[in-house]
């Protein structure tokens, strides 16, 4: 408004040209829309400010002003077109300054206009009220044959196929056969379940994850009993265990790095990758290494030999084939560790993020495990493919003629018995439990995915909804302090969330008018009932895999720019990772590069210290 103002301004005295009037006219008009537009905005903006997430008795009012601002569309449509259709008459002549201004504005308001649109349709719920005939399982037993009993299946089906429709609009890129389908089908349904009974829009959940952290903080700030954990403390037969497989995972990490190509290479190396890469990548493919999958330019294979520091002659397979269930790996001769290595890709494609939205359990019955168990299932099939290219198509047999004497490893940025960062939901606890003979886990600071299993996911959903419910600040103001506090740092004892409240329990339904959670599901009656917190999980709990070291960084800084960054590695169990941290470093802890810098400044650490003993 300003911006036309000032133009509206400075030419007012060149109109007197053949269509001027009309030109005069379109921003006049235009000017006075604009004023309507903003005073409703700014009405609003306060009106929004008012009361907290879960009070919205004094933003009563908001709907009547959110109508009027609809209402106002219509005549900003309206002379949008008539613009358009002015600017572009052959009848009007006038400067061509005059000219650029109007046709810049015209421009600028169907800019305005077609992203609003666009926004409208991202961030509307087709699903709306629906979610308010969410009942329980135990409910819905009892209306299975009435009327409420198919009105119940019909708004799941729907919150299904939205879910669907969405996932599909995400994936539109891929080509999409029955595997996709059915993958889409299960995703849609896990999100149903999971967003069915909650009425949070995503600046909620925004806010409920800024208090969950600061909260976080202040509990870690205090003082705290030990936790049983084996610590990387010097003269112990437990630490020189923990010394050799920090080393073996510092070498191995290389290896699971490798396995994501040109991307990792690039995104570590930025100002010189592609000019190594483009000398090293122009020769022909080595006859002597069996590669499957679409590599242009050599850049993938390229970039695998540059990081792992390898040989040509020392690849057996290496296939860059991706599809859902069926992900990349490369099996080579590791002459250092006398070792056959199986190196196999993490997430990295939108097939891959559809493995792991897979989340259903699969029964897994093993000899050597009593009990039955239960797996991930997108990750279950991609590594049953991996097994039966390994033995099918005789790789393993071809590795082991060349050297016979060698051991095999298997590797893997979220998957690989050297399991760098894996999921955290993947194995029931027997099966947790019999792969420690044979797997290491390596988990680094609050890295989320090691933390992510759907109780997990339940439980952050939990803590978010008490937290927001019972914190009587403005979400406004607690996303701009929260701003401050993950920018800038702060002490969170003297951060004004006022969670006074945050122990008593929820006493008025949430539902429509006062409603975090929908009324009658699950997840309201376990805040109406701590009791249902002990309840039978609706998920089963599944457990990180293997024996799990976790590195964590003994910076007392919080932020995310830290110079000299040392790391502490112990032991853990996998019930420290049964519920999710938040940080600004929970995502970028997952990174394969961060990952392998903890670890080569581990095993720097243990060298040093070694050298220090010979002399």
């Amino acid at each position: 408004w300003i911006g036309i103002l000032v133009l509206y301004t400075v030419h007012k005295g060149q109109f007197d040209c053949a269509g001027g009037g009309l030109l005069h006219s379109y921003l006049l008009v235009l000017l006075v829309l604009l004023a309507a537009i903003i005073c409703a905005l700014s009405a609003i903006v306060c009106i929004s400010m008012r009361g907290t997430i879960s009070n919205p008795g004094p933003r009563k009012s908001l709907p009547k002003l959110l109508y009027t601002r609809l209402l106002l569309y219509l005549p900003e449509f309206i002379w949008a077109v008539v613009g358009a259709v002015w600017v572009s008459d052959s009848s009007v002549h006038c400067e061509k300054t005059v000219m650029s201004v109007i046709f810049g504005t015209v421009v600028a308001s169907w800019i305005i206009i077609v992203f609003t649109i666009i926004g409208v349709i991202i961030v509307f719920d087709p699903l709306g009220g629906k979610k308010t005939v969410y009942l329980t399982d135990g409910v819905c037993r009892n209306l299975e044959s009435s009327q409420s009993g198919q009105l119940l299946y019909n708004v799941k089906s729907t919150a299904t196929r939205v879910w669907e429709k969405r996932i599909r609009l995400l994936c539109c890129c891929i080509v999409q056969d029955d595997d996709h389908r059915v993958a889409f089908t299960s995703i849609a349904e896990l999100f149903r379940a999971y967003f069915s009974d909650t009425d949070l829009v995503p600046s909620d959940i925004a806010a409920g994850l800024t208090l969950l952290h600061q909260e976080q903080d202040k509990m870690e700030s205090c003082p705290k009993e030990p936790e049983e954990v084996l610590c990387h403390s010097p003269s112990s037969p437990v630490t020189d265990d923990l010394d050799i497989e920090l080393e073996n995972a510092a070498h191995y990490m290389h290896f699971a790095a490798a396995a994501y190509g040109w991307p990792y290479y690039i995104y570590t190396n930025p100002f010189t990758a592609l000019c190594k890469l483009n000398a090293d990548c122009c020769g022909n493919r080595p006859t002597d290494s069996d590669i499957t999958g679409s590599d242009r330019h050599n850049f993938h294979f390229g970039s695998i030999l540059k990081i792992t520091g390898l040989q040509y002659r020392d690849f057996i397979h290496i296939s860059f084939h991706n599809k859902i269930y069926e992900i990349p790996f490369f099996v080579a001769l590791d002459h250092k560790k006398e070792a056959i290595v199986v190196a196999v890709r993490g997430t990295l494609s939108f097939e891959d993020i559809l493995t792991d939205l897979s989340a259903d359990c699969e029964d897994l019955t093993l000899e050597d495990v009593l009990e039955n168990g239960f797996v991930h299932k997108g990750i279950t099939q991609a590594a049953n493919y991996i097994y039966q290219k390994l033995i099918n198509d005789g790789i393993l047999n071809q590795a082991f003629t060349i050297a016979p004497e060698y051991k095999l490893v298997i590797v893997g940025h979220s998957l690989g018995c050297y399991a760098f960062s894996p999921p955290g939901g993947l194995l029931s606890k027997s099966l947790a439990d019999y792969t420690k003979h044979f797997i290491v886990s390596v988990i680094v600071g609050k890295d989320l995915v090691a933390r992510l299993s759907m109780p997990n996911m339940e439980d952050l959903k939990r803590r978010i909804v008490r937290i927001v419910a019972n914190c009587n600040r403005p979400k406004y103001q607690i996303l701009l302090r929260g701003c401050w506090y993950e920018v800038f740092g702060g002490d969170p004892d003297n951060f004004p969330t006022e969670l006074d409240g945050r122990n008593q329990d929820l006493t008025q339904p949430l539902l429509a008018e006062e409603s975090l959670m929908v009324h009658r599901s699950s997840s309201y009656s376990a805040l109406e009932d701590e009791s249902h917190l002990n309840s039978p999980p609706q998920y089963p709990r599944l457990y990180l895999p293997g024996k799990i070291i976790h590195i964590v960084e003994e910076s007392s800084s919080k932020r995310l720019c830290s110079s000299d960054i040392k790391y502490t590695a112990s032991w853990s169990k996998e019930t420290v990772f049964s519920s999710i941290l938040i940080s600004p470093k929970m995502i970028t802890d997952h990174m394969p590069d961060v990952v392998l810098k903890a670890l080569n400044s581990l095993a720097q650490e243990h060298g040093a210290c070694l050298s220090c003993q010979t002399r």
